[in-house]
């Protein structure tokens, strides 16, 4: 399969790497090191620059501004953005701008996609469910009450929720019959909400989203068949390409030291215990590019396939989980007493990669989830 970038897709993976080309991942302190969160907000000088350079507006048609790019190009730019663990919404955002470009009433995409290509509203997504570890659209239930509706339910781990203008929240719908997933979108501060603080393993502030007879008038919710799912494979196929980008550099990272550090007079690069846990990791990283372009693609075309476009994000998920994973452990390994050290930089790298394995889930529930497709749609059946 060809999976050459085109000439608008490569303009914007080269945009990210001169926007990012000056962020230093160690110039925020380690999770280990501070009593709360590592910081306040997100880092709103990169997301000005990220506006500037018309990268938050990737996804978005032309007449909102936008370049009327894939989640391919997204994708690129989300894999520059974790090489310097870049402390922005860029994922949630674009996505839930995606999303609401395809499904949202057009009073609603007017009222809001400009101003968020341009960085001036900045959107999040709550999709973690009530604990993390259950279906985000079982959460939060909502239901018509004349014109409007009303949303009962917690939403947790919510990122940059403290930041954003609006929280796209999955819910069920209740009391009329029906049993589907709607999406609402939730203004900050919005009567009848409540955000507690929590703290992730990256040492981020989180929100705890609390929805108590929340009103919201019919245009903000939208109930558009496949708005939930697309939204799901997107944020999940952008972690990918989060996941992606943190490895290649935490691998190239551990090259350089390996290639510098010197044992018995040799660099330990030329030792082939060394050099065979690099490559394995260095096949990891491909695995999971080549799933992550695949799962991308299907996303963007929409592309007809043996399997719903839900299985190839599964196949990417699989391999993001377990890879990031594995290539932070081998180079903290490889980086000897350096890599336990928490001022040195491997170590937020390590925090970053365990949070997008705990988001993007265990890669066992993934692989039920591709054997339950698989036995549902038989290859060549």
């Amino acid at each position: 399969m060809d999976f050459t970038f085109t000439e608008e897709q490569q303009a914007a993976a080269e945009a990210a790497r001169g926007v990012f080309a000056d962020v230093a991942p160690d110039s925020v302190p380690s999770p280990a090191l501070t009593q709360g969160a590592v910081a306040e907000g997100f880092d709103r000088e990169l997301w000005a620059r990220l506006a500037a350079a018309d990268l938050l507006s990737l996804l978005l048609a032309p007449e909102h501004g936008g370049a009327g790019l894939d989640a391919v190009a997204l994708c690129l730019v989300l894999r520059e953005s974790a090489r310097t663990l870049s402390r922005v919404p860029l994922l949630e955002s674009c996505a839930a701008a995606a999303v609401l470009q395809a499904h949202a009433e057009p009073e609603l995409v007017s009222e809001l996609l400009a101003g968020t290509g341009r960085g001036e509203t900045v959107l999040t997504v709550a999709a973690h469910g009530r604990t993390g570890h259950d279906p985000a659209d079982r959460a939060v239930t909502a239901r018509r009450d004349g014109p409007q509706w009303v949303l009962d339910g917690v939403q947790t781990a919510v990122p940059w929720a403290f930041d954003a203008d609006h929280v796209l929240v999955p819910a069920h719908t209740a009391g009329d019959g029906t049993d589907r997933t709607v999406l609402a979108l939730v203004p900050r501060g919005h009567p009848g909400t409540a955000l507690s603080g929590q703290i992730s393993t990256t040492g981020e502030r989180l929100g705890e989203l609390r929805l108590e007879s929340a009103r919201l008038a019919d245009r903000y919710v939208v109930r558009s068949d496949g708005a939930w799912e697309r939204l799901r494979d997107l944020l999940a196929t952008g972690t990918c390409a989060l996941a992606l980008g943190l490895g290649e550099r935490v691998l190239r990272m551990t090259a350089e030291y390996t290639g510098g550090r010197k044992q018995f007079g040799h660099p330990l690069a030329t030792f082939q215990a060394v050099a065979v846990q690099a490559a394995d990791r260095y096949i990891d990283l491909r695995a999971m590019e080549v799933t992550l372009w695949q799962a991308a693609w299907r996303i963007g075309a929409g592309a007809a396939g043996a399997l719903p476009v839900h299985g190839d994000v599964a196949v990417a998920k699989i391999w993001a989980a377990k890879g990031v994973r594995r290539v932070v452990q081998t180079a903290q390994h490889l980086h000897g007493g350096f890599g336990a050290d928490t001022d040195y930089p491997l170590h937020r790298y390590h925090a970053w990669a365990k949070q997008l394995e705990l988001s993007l889930g265990p890669a066992a529930a993934h692989e039920e989830t591709l054997g339950d497709l698989l036995a549902a749609h038989p290859l060549g059946g």
